[in-house]
């Protein structure tokens, strides 16, 4: 696990470093069949889904954290479908950077929001959460928590999806690292329009559920600054990276 998420976050910092060249605008250039609908629509739903990125223990009454964050993903860039949302040119991962903020509230819940914009393209996203701490950890138990999240693309005229997610995950603080790990299930909600729909006319709307599994390390060298590093399992390997301030 420690390897697999080694790898992940080089291969996120390359693919951030490169992102600008790959970004597009999502138009379709071809139709799609109901079945190359539904492979994009997951896919696309695994990537713009809310990652976890903080351990199960809650910010508390006086807590909060705010930073940036990325994911990448790869994607199928031979598949049809793809080439088609890519005007024939797909790259061969999406990388989605971020702004996320989350507040510590009484009874050990927090709440939380994210913006996303890929530069050079029409891909925006929005989305919000609440966790709840089962369990809050102590310097001898792990805290255990629940979370719901939800996502939507915007900026994409051709694409309406969105996203619902339920969690539970597991954390334990060892000074100035904490280990999570967690797993969940997501449901991705599609429907084409515009230019697709009109190249597509049979198409109808997809709901589909896809089971998600995810680890990561939280390390807080310096007070009031953090960074987490996270795995994730849902489709596709999907890789994220945080820098945030956070008390």
């Amino acid at each position: 696990m420690k390897k697999s998420l080694l790898c992940g976050i080089v291969s996120a910092a390359v693919a951030l470093t490169v992102s600008s060249a790959l970004a597009a605008d999502i138009s379709f250039s071809s139709g799609l069949t109901q079945g190359e609908f539904k492979d994009l629509s997951k896919e696309a739903g695994a990537a713009l889904g809310y990652r976890n990125m903080a351990p199960a223990a809650p910010l508390g009454l006086t807590g909060f954290d705010i930073g940036g964050e990325f994911s990448t993903i790869s994607i199928s860039k031979s598949s049809s479908y793809w080439n088609a949302a890519f005007q024939n040119d797909a790259p061969s991962y999406l990388v989605i950077p971020k702004l996320r903020v989350r507040k510590g509230l009484p009874f050990g819940i927090d709440v939380g929001a994210m913006y996303s914009y890929v530069p050079d393209s029409n891909i925006k996203l929005y989305g919000a959460e609440l966790s709840k701490a089962i369990l809050e950890g102590s310097a001898a138990t792990p805290a255990v928590g629940v979370r719901a999240t939800y996502t939507k693309l915007a900026g994409v005229d051709d694409l309406a999806l969105q996203t619902y997610g339920i969690d539970a995950s597991v954390s334990k603080g060892f000074v100035f690292i904490t280990p999570y790990a967690g797993a969940g299930m997501m449901w991705i909600n599609s429907e084409a329009k515009g230019q697709l729909k009109s190249l597509s006319s049979t198409l109808t709307s997809e709901t589909i559920s896809v089971p998600r599994v995810f680890g990561g390390l939280k390390l807080s060298p310096i007070p009031l600054f953090a960074i987490t590093a996270e795995a994730e399992y849902a489709v596709r390997p999907i890789y994220s990276l945080k820098a945030a301030i956070s008390f």
